[in-house]
């Protein structure tokens, strides 16, 4: 599919993301998300689960494209949640699944995101503190459902179950106002179960 873009992903400067472009091809671009080192390099779609089996084209794919949850707004959420598969090969989000492993997040902390800010792409850069596996069943952490802080004590306990479930302690944390990005994909040694990481802008 990025080929099929003209994007070179092997690449990092930030001049082969051109969102504009993108948005051109399908209006439901608004972002590019990249971990440097990883599988991680694709662009992020609106208009949420219409991309769990479609492309940038809109055509069928059993990858799908990641997405932004719904009902986050990618300029004013307080937590943009952004979906992807767990592909066996290794695309789209399967790489979440490295962050079980200290090592793997010692090497790879920093999530590039890209979105456009009056025509052009400007880059943000978030640090992964957060990184661990729950279930989607009633019994689990329903981290999906905060995405926008109505008051510093619920901000505080997105942060506090985030915290208690972390593989690790990474050395950082989050504090009330600081905006974060949350990833998801499927985690397979769980019933129904979801791999997270959690970042905060820096």
């Amino acid at each position: 599919m990025l080929k099929k873009l003209g994007i070179d992903t092997t690449e990092s400067t930030e001049d082969k993301i051109d969102l504009l472009n993108l948005y051109s091809i399908n209006s439901d671009v608004i972002a590019w998300i990249k971990i440097d080192g990883t599988n991680i390099n694709y662009p992020v779609m609106q208009n949420g689960e219409y991309y769990l089996r479609r492309n940038i084209y809109k055509n069928y794919s059993s990858y799908g494209t990641p997405f932004l949850a719904e009902y986050c707004n990618i300029n004013t959420s307080d937590n943009l949640i952004i979906y992807g598969h767990h592909i066996k090969s290794g695309n789209m989000f399967a790489d979440l699944d490295k962050y079980k492993s200290y090592d793997y997040f010692n090497n790879h902390k920093i999530i590039e995101f890209y979105k456009l800010k009056e025509n052009e792409t400007t880059k943000e850069e978030y640090k992964i503190i957060y990184c661990f596996k729950t279930t989607a069943n009633s019994g689990g952490f329903k981290y999906y459902n905060f995405y926008n802080a109505t008051s510093e004590n619920e901000y505080s306990s997105f942060v506090e179950n985030c915290r208690k479930l972390s593989f690790y302690n990474t050395g950082d944390e989050a504090s009330y106002g600081d905006k974060l990005i949350t990833l998801s994909t499927c985690e397979y040694s769980l019933d129904n179960g979801r791999m997270v990481v959690v970042a905060k802008k820096i």
